[in-house]
Order: structure tokens, then sequence, then C-alpha cells
């Protein structure tokens, strides 16, 4: 006998089975939180940029300048092997060292351009005031060096206390000046302070200066440090190139 169902039954049973709820559809981000995300990337990104152009600046420039330096000091020293003869302004004139920035030497060159500058050297005024030379009867012996970055050779002028040797090393002599007076900070257009008899340093006649400048505060250009010394005696320099003093 075949079984039948009744309409009734049918649409009871189906009353009695759960409803299925409908399917949401999925919500996209609002434009307020699209921006957020945006923008907080563009601050991933500018924060990974910035640090790749701080180790450029702060390391690699200091790695490339070092390299640079020792090429050059060596050919000075090469052209000095080949015994006495006429000063060389343009190739480098010697090799300043400063015991209380830490051991090694520093060549100098003629010029405080940048680009030479961020070879890793001291370079001595040939503007707005005209440094004098070591070996002049008198007149202020006036370098500059960057602070941080290509080379940083003088990052630690801080370092530098009055009493303090500075010695410069040329072909035929050594020049040994001994600090007397440091100023902090200055404006980067005080020139004065290079003057072949630099009154600020309380120099009150003519003699045979050094002076030191470089950028401050660190990582800024802002102003200028200034490191001033007097020349206390000159040492021939030997066959076996003995430092003086100071150096040892």
């Amino acid at each position: 006998m075949e079984a039948t169902t009744d309409p009734d039954e049918q649409a009871e049973a189906r009353a009695d089975e759960p409803a299925t709820a409908p399917r949401r559809r999925p919500r996209g981000r609002g434009p307020v939180a699209t921006a957020v995300s945006v923008f907080g990337e563009l601050l991933i990104t500018a924060g990974l940029v910035l640090g790749l152009f701080v180790v450029y600046s702060l390391w690699w420039t200091n790695v490339i300048a070092d390299r640079e330096s020792a090429k050059q000091g060596d050919e000075v020293r090469d052209r000095w092997a080949g015994g006495p003869g006429a000063l060389d302004t343009k190739n480098g004139i010697g090799f300043l060292h400063v015991p209380a920035m830490g051991s090694g030497d520093i060549l100098v060159k003629k010029g405080t351009e940048t680009k030479s500058l961020n070879n890793g050297l001291a370079g001595y005024y040939t503007k707005p005031v005209k440094s004098a030379l070591p070996q002049d009867d008198e007149g202020n012996f006036s370098l500059a060096a960057h602070r941080d970055g290509h080379g940083a050779k003088f990052h630690k002028i801080d370092k530098i206390r009055d009493g303090d040797a500075v010695v410069f090393e040329s072909k035929d002599k050594w020049y040994v000046y001994k600090v007397f007076k440091t100023l902090p900070q200055t404006s980067k257009f005080n020139v004065d302070v290079l003057d072949a008899v630099p009154k600020e340093s309380g120099a009150k006649k003519p003699g045979r200066y050094i002076t030191l400048t470089t950028c401050t505060p660190v990582y800024t250009s802002q102003y200028r440090y200034v490191v001033w010394g007097e020349l206390e005696r000159v040492e021939k320099v030997d066959n076996r190139r003995t430092p003086p003093a100071e150096l040892r």
C-alpha cells in the first residue's frame, strides 16, 4: 500500500524546521581606518629610510673617509721618504697629533672646503682669514675638520683641556703646541677666532698660535667649538722619526 502525506502535515513539518540565518556580506574598512593604516605604513617606511640615512651619515661616511685619508696620508709619507724638498701645499703639508682626542694622526691639507674635509682630514684656512703655517715666524695656524661623519677627526675635541699637547708633524720638524684656552660655543660667523692674534683666547701680542675649529653641538652645525694653543718648542725630525715625548 502506497504511503501518502497530507499537505497540511507537510506544511506543519516545514514550520518546525529551524530557520537558516541570512548570510552577512563582509564589510570593507571605512575611510578613516584605511587612512590610518596607510599613514602607519608610511611612517614605518619613513623610519626605515631615516635609519638607513643615519647609518650612512654616521658610520659609512666614516669608513669611506678613513680609507681615503689613509691612502692620501701614505702618499705624503712616501714622498717624504725621498728626502728634503719644497713644501707641498696641494697634497698635504703634514700630520696633526692630539693625544687628548686619541691615538693616530690627521692629515692636514690646504683649504677648508667641504669636499676636501669630507675625505677625513683637517684643512688650514685660506679664507675668510688666511692661516699662517707652522714654520712662519708668527701668526695663527688655524685648522678645521668634521666632528661627526666623514671621518669625524675632531669628534672628541671636547676632551682637550688647558695644558694638553697638540703636535704638528712636518717633513723635517715636530711643532709642539700647548693648549691654553677653549671656547665651547661661538657663532659660525665669528671669524675673529682665526686672527693672527686671537684676542678672544686672551692673547695680547703676536706669537705662534694654533687654532682648532669644528661644529658644535655634536651632529649639528649651528655653532663652532674652538681650541687655542701656543707653540712651546720645535724639534728636528731624526732618521727614525722619533716622536716628541708628548706622543710616546
